[in-house]
């Protein structure tokens, strides 16, 4: 195994924002379960993929069996 393998099997931590709101304190505070929270995004817009909290990539989300998953449509350099 050579250094290029060692470091192809680092894990890197991958999250995908839906999108993003503001809220008053009052308000969080007053969440409960069923609050909506509306976000910034519409229905079809694409969402944000960070690694390590850098932006890499957009894609669009999409269903595989019974999971959420997220087609990549780009990829930031």
């Amino acid at each position: 195994m050579d250094q290029n393998d060692i470091i192809l099997d680092i894990p890197v931590g991958l999250s995908v924002e839906l999108g993003r709101t503001q809220l008053q304190v009052r308000d969080l505070v007053a969440l409960t379960t069923g609050t909506v929270i509306q976000l910034d995004k519409l229905v079809n817009d694409h969402v944000d993929l960070y690694v390590n909290g850098r932006l890499v990539g957009r894609g669009e989300v999409v269903v595989v069996d019974d999971n959420l998953g997220v087609k990549i449509t780009e990829v930031i350099k």
